[in-house]
């Protein structure tokens, strides 16, 4: 009997682990791809040749950022074009609370968004857009580099 509880318990504990490590390895790929979208929308924006073109891609970077429910979610863009992480996850700052170091590139990264979507000069847009670039640059590379193992470093 006692060597049965103890099985059970340990057993117990052992998927209590797993799920924990899932559900931290699902909330870090769900950044990733978060960052990743983000990141196709400000290269975008970037390039656009118009000030509405931009901030709707920089829209599109600040709802990956923020999710659904985060401060500054714009349904107006996803109205015009669909949410591009729509079930990726909960926004890329959320998904990434846990990640003190990911999640203050990202705060950068919403506030340079933030602000191209303040300015209504193409050329202050396109500055700020290249900031977020970089930004989730350095996210994308900080997620990977958590993901890794250290001893494949």
């Amino acid at each position: 009997m006692h060597k049965w509880l103890v099985l059970g318990i340990t057993g117990t504990l052992a998927a209590g682990v797993s799920i924990a490590a899932l559900a931290q390895g699902t909330s870090g790929n769900a950044a990733a791809r978060e960052i990743a979208t983000a990141q196709v929308h400000a290269r975008v924006a970037y390039k656009m040749d118009s000030v509405a073109g931009a901030q709707l891609h920089l829209h599109h970077a600040v709802n990956c950022l923020v999710g659904v429910n985060g401060t500054g979610y714009d349904a107006a863009a996803e109205k015009l074009s669909a949410n591009p992480c729509k079930g990726l996850g909960h926004g890329a700052l959320s998904d990434s609370a846990g990640n003190a170091r990911l999640h203050g590139t990202l705060e950068t990264a919403l506030t340079d968004a933030q602000a191209g979507l303040k300015s209504d000069d193409l050329k202050t847009v396109h500055a700020d857009a290249g900031k977020l670039v970089a930004a989730l640059k350095a996210a994308h590379r900080q997620v990977h580099h958590q993901a890794t193992p250290s001893s494949a470093r």
